[in-house]
């Protein structure tokens, strides 16, 4: 094993590194996510990108990474690996960073990624950025970023243009502000971040084929593996899928005075759309929708096709969770709503009036073809 001094920035030349979460031998959304955002942060950095795959016979489904943007992919595969424990895991991961050390790890902030990333950050004495939505290291485009999701007078800000640590930006104080986060005195720059809201790039099958397997040398024993996993068991529990829909219907604070009713025009409307029902964070936090259809940064990030606001005024952190939807329709009360200044269509009138007109048009429409 190699001398490792997480303070020695300069020994750090590893490249980018994602670690690709599977389950039974299937890959998680997550991955591909991360490992499309890490080939932006690998090419700004000029370095390469690997994925950092662990399971039992698990090489079969590694060059699918590449697919995505891996330029290869480390495989440790081993029976102890089957199924994921903290200790098992957490030993292999920093095993291997000690050895190629790379200079960025980012991981999904999934269930095993909050448990496995605090503690490989402690073991490596590093820091962690949890529950990312942004990612950059090139300083030009955290600026660009800057300039068009904040408040910011970035052209009156000095800025290191020569800083290459990554910076990671996440939800402050409940999400009211946003804070970005550099690590710049150790390495590897550790981050988990929220499924859904990096964009999955388009799969090309010649990059996958191009894919490097290697396989690390690691040490990994019974003794190693503090707890068994006897039984797995999956419990299915209705959620709705926001991230995977086409068209997302929120509503906000404007239903208050008949939320029931409210709720109700925009679930007759995502039906005719053939969507689902959001909210903003105001909605779930008076009660009137559980947490999984909320949808800004303390919520869930969303790319839909269309994405219809009615009686959201759009603060930043509900814009952030659904700015890059490919069309915004907003419906508001208030012509001088935040939301407006994002949407494609805007309807400045009353949601309960509108969204009706908006239900009976479409089937409308949908009898005429």
């Amino acid at each position: 094993m190699s001398t490792f001094n997480s303070s020695d920035i300069a020994a750090f030349t590893g490249g980018v590194w994602v670690f690709c979460e599977q389950r039974q031998g299937t890959m998680m959304s997550t991955s591909f996510e991360l490992i499309s955002e890490g080939r932006k942060l690998a090419d700004e950095r000029g370095v390469k990108l690997y994925g950092l795959l662990l399971g039992e016979n698990i090489e079969g489904i590694a060059k699918e990474l590449g697919g995505y943007g891996a330029d290869g992919v480390y495989v440790c595969d081993s029976p102890l690996l089957k199924n994921y424990t903290t200790d098992a895991y957490t030993k292999v991961i920093c095993d291997v960073v000690h050895e190629y050390k790379p200079e960025v790890l980012l991981i999904g902030a999934t269930n095993i990624g909050r448990d496995l990333g605090p503690r490989c950050a402690a073991r490596l004495h590093t820091g962690l950025t949890a529950d990312c939505t942004h990612l950059d290291i090139a300083m030009g485009t955290y600026v660009d970023f800057l300039r068009s999701s904040s408040t910011l007078d970035v052209d009156n800000i000095k800025f290191d243009m020569e800083d290459t640590n990554l910076k990671m930006t996440r939800p402050a104080f409940g999400g009211h502000l946003m804070a970005t986060i550099i690590c710049p005195r150790f390495r590897p720059c550790m981050a988990t971040v929220r499924p859904g809201v990096m964009k999955k790039a388009e799969f090309s099958q010649a990059k996958a084929d191009a894919c490097e397997i290697i396989k690390p040398k690691f040490t990994l024993t019974a003794a190693d593996v503090q707890t068994e996993v006897v039984e797995v068991v999956k419990a299915a529990k209705k959620l709705v899928d926001l991230i995977g829909a086409d068209v997302v219907v929120s509503v906000g604070r404007g239903i208050s005075k008949d939320v029931q009713g409210g709720i109700k025009l925009a679930e007759e409307l995502a039906e005719v759309l053939g969507g689902v029902v959001g909210s903003s964070r105001a909605v779930v936090d008076s009660g009137w929708m559980s947490a999984d259809h909320q949808v800004g940064q303390t919520g869930k990030t969303v790319h839909p096709k269309i994405y219809v606001a009615l009686g959201i005024s759009g603060a930043i952190q509900h814009k952030a969770g659904m700015q890059d939807s490919e069309c915004i329709i907003a419906v508001n009360k208030n012509d001088t709503a935040p939301i407006f200044e994002v949407a494609d269509y805007g309807i400045c009138g009353d949601l309960f009036k509108v969204t009706p007109m908006l239900i009976e048009a479409i089937k409308a429409a949908k009898a005429a073809k």
